[in-house]
C-alpha cells in the first residue's frame, strides 16, 4: 500500500497559534470549550505514550484539571526493585570477602568479571521489568515525566557499573519527582550513581574535584552562562566529603570536607553542598532552565519563545520551584495545546515503542534481544544515555538506520516468536510474564477480527484515529480505503490480511513516527 503524505506534514487545531500568544497568555489554563477530543489526544500523546479511547473518554468526562491530577498526583508510584537486582547487591559482600582472599591477581580479575556480569544480567532483567511497568498506561505518565528528570540528572550504567545503584538513582527521581526541585538536587547529589558518575568521591578538601559542580550549575539548575569559573571552583570545595561506603551507600567525611569560607554568586560563607544549591536557586536563571528544558523535550526541539519561558519561569519561582506545581500549569496551559506543537514532534525510541505496544494492546516481550536490543538499534540504550547531556532528541532519532530498525520492529510484532528457538533464561521470562496474567506479545488474527464486517470507509477512520496523530489529506485516506477494499474478495482470511498489511503501513509511516 502506498500513502501520498509529506514525511512530517502540520497539523490541525481550532485553538490560538502558539506565536499569537502573548507571554501572559501563554501560560493561562486551556478554556473548556476547548477541551476536546483532539485535545485530549495531544495531552495523551505528548505528556505519556498514545492516546487510547478509553482514556481520551474519561479525560472529556473528568476534565482537563482532574486528569492532569490523576496524570501527575502528589504520590507517584514506585518501581519496585527487582528481585535479581536484590540478589546481585545481596551478594556484594561475599564478593569482596572472595576478592581479599583471592591469591593471584589472575583470580581476582575472574571474580571481578563475574561480578560485572551479574550486575549486566541484572541490569536487563531490570529494563525489561522497568518496561512492563511503564509499559502500563497508568504510569505511563509519571515515568514519562521521570524519563524527562533522567534526562536532566544523566547517569550512564557504562560508567557506574552497577545495576543497585542505577535502580537507586532512578528511584530518588520518582520519590522527589513533584516536590521542590532544589529537593530534588539535593537528593542527586547523594546518589550513589551519580557521585560515581562525576567522580564526587574523588574530591578532597586539598584537591576539590569539579566535575560535579560544574554539571550543577550548567546542566542541573541554571544552564550555561549563568555562572562563572569562580563560581565552579569554590562550589567544588562545598562538596568534598561526599563518599561511597564499602557498600556503595552514601556517607559524609567530614574530616574530608573544606570547612572554610567560599563565596558563591557574590554570597560568602562557610558553605556545604546543600548551601551551594539553595544559593543555585535563588539565581534568575534557575526559574527558567527546568521550564526551557520541559519544552525541549514535551514540545519542540526548536526553541520557544524567552518571553514566553520567562513568564512560566516567573510563575514558577513564586511556587518555589515545586515540580508537580509546574508540570500542571505547562500541560494545562494554552500553549502546550497550540498547533505549533500538534502532531509534529517526533517521538524518541521508547515512545514508539510504549506507542505500538499500547496501539496494539500486546505486552512487553520478556526477552532482552526482542526489546532492548530494538530500542539500541533506534539510538536509545537504556540506562546508557550518550553523555552528561542526555540525549539530544528531535530529529537527531531519524536517520536511515534508525527508521529502518522502527520499521522492522512494527513489522516484528506481527509474527509469532518461535518460542522453540528461545534460550532457558528467556523461557522462566515468558513463564514469569505469563503467570502474571501477561501473554500478548504479538499481533494474531484475532486482533483485528472485530473489523472483518465492517465497511473499509470505517476501518481506515477508526485506524486515522487512533494511530495518527495528525490530520491527513483526503487521497492519503482514500488509498487505505482503496487497500482496504482490495479486489473485493469478502473470503475472511483475504479481509484479515488486508486490514493487517494496513495496520502495519500506518504503524510504519512517517506520520506515526510524530506525536
Amino acid at each position: 500500500m502506498e500513502t501520498t503524505s509529506t514525511a512530517f506534514p502540520p497539523s490541525q487545531s481550532a485553538c490560538a497559534h502558539a506565536s499569537a500568544l502573548s507571554p501572559d497568555e501563554a501560560w493561562l489554563p486551556l478554556p473548556a470549550a476547548q477541551w476536546d477530543a483532539a485535545a485530549a489526544c495531544h495531552l495523551f500523546r505528548r505528556a505519556a505514550w498514545s492516546a487510547q479511547p478509553a482514556d481520551v473518554k474519561r479525560a472529556l468526562d473528568e476534565g482537563l484539571s482532574a486528569t492532569l491530577d490523576r496524570l501527575f498526583p502528589a504520590q507517584i508510584v514506585r518501581f519496585e526493585k527487582p528481585k535479581s537486582v536484590v540478589e546481585y547487591e545481596n551478594g556484594l559482600p561475599a564478593h569482596a570477602a572472595k576478592l581479599k582472599a583471592a591469591a593471584t591477581p589472575d583470580e581476582k580479575r575472574e571474580l571481578q568479571k563475574a561480578a560485572r556480569e551479574r550486575s549486566r544480567q541484572s541490569l536487563q532483567d531490570m529494563a525489561v521489568q522497568w518496561l512492563s511497568f511503564a509499559a502500563q498506561p497508568q504510569f505511563s505518565a509519571q515515568e514519562k515525566w521521570v524519563l524527562f528528570l533522567g534526562d536532566i540528572h544523566v547517569v550512564s550504567y557504562e560508567k557506574v557499573n552497577r545495576s543497585d545503584q542505577i535502580w537507586e538513582h532512578h528511584d530518588i527521581l520518582r520519590r522527589h519527582s513533584t516536590g521542590p526541585a532544589a529537593t530534588l538536587v539535593k537528593a542527586v547529589s547523594r546518589s550513589p550513581a551519580m557521585i560515581r558518575y562525576l567522580d564526587l568521591q574523588a574530591s578532597k578538601r586539598d584537591a576539590p574535584n569539579e566535575n560535579f559542580a560544574r554539571e550543577l550549575f550548567e546542566l542541573f539548575v541554571l544552564g550555561e552562562g549563568n555562572y562563572t569559573e569562580k563560581d565552579i571552583k569554590e562550589a567544588a570545595r562545598a562538596f568534598t566529603g561526599y563518599r561511597l561506603d564499602r557498600d556503595g551507600g552514601f556517607y559524609f567525611a567530614p574530616k574530608q570536607h573544606d570547612n572554610s569560607p567560599k563565596t558563591v554568586f557574590g554570597q560568602t560563607g562557610a558553605f556545604t553542598g546543600d548551601d551551594i544549591i539553595d544559593l543555585a536557586f535563588r539565581q534568575p536563571a534557575a526559574a527558567t532552565f527546568v521550564p526551557r528544558e520541559m519544552a525541549r523535550f514535551y514540545l519542540s526541539d526548536q526553541r520557544i519563545d524567552e518571553n514566553q519561558i520567562a513568564t512560566l519561569g516567573a510563575w514558577w519561582a513564586g511556587q518555589k520551584h515545586e515540580l508537580r506545581a509546574l508540570a500542571h500549569r505547562f500541560f494545562g496551559s494554552r500553549l502546550f495545546f497550540a498547533p505549533d506543537y500538534r502532531g509534529n514532534f517526533i517521538k524518541n525510541p521508547l515512545q514508539y515503542y510504549f506507542g505500538l505496544l499500547q496501539d496494539l494492546r500486546l505486552d512487553v516481550t520478556p526477552a532482552p534481544r526482542l526489546t532492548i536490543a530494538p530500542l539500541r538499534q533506534m539510538g536509545l540504550h537504556i540506562y546508557n544515555p550518550p553523555n552528561v547531556r542526555g540525549w539530544v532528541g528531535g530529529r537527531s532519532w531519524i536517520n536511515s538506520a534508525t527508521l529502518s530498525a522502527r520499521r522492522q520492529f512494527a513489522q516484528g510484532l506481527f509474527i509469532p516468536i518461535d518460542e522453540r528457538k528461545i534460550n532457558a533464561d528467556e523461557k522462566a521470562g515468558f513463564d514469569a510474564a505469563r503467570a502474571a496474567g501477561n501473554a500478548r506479545f504479538t499481533v494474531g488474527d484475532q486482533a483485528f477480527r472485530r473489523f472483518v464486517d465492517m465497511a473499509p470507509e470505517q476501518i481506515a477512520d477508526v485506524f486515522l484515529q487512533v494511530f495518527l496523530p495528525v490530520n491527513v489529506s483526503a487521497g492519503y485516506r482514500e488509498s487505505i480505503i482503496r487497500h482496504l477494499a482490495g479486489d473485493g474478495g469478502k473470503q475472511p482470511s483475504r479481509i484479515l490480511a488486508r486490514i493487517r498489511d494496513t495496520a502495519i503501513t500506518l504503524l510504519q509511516s512517517p506520520e506515526y513516527q510524530l506525536c
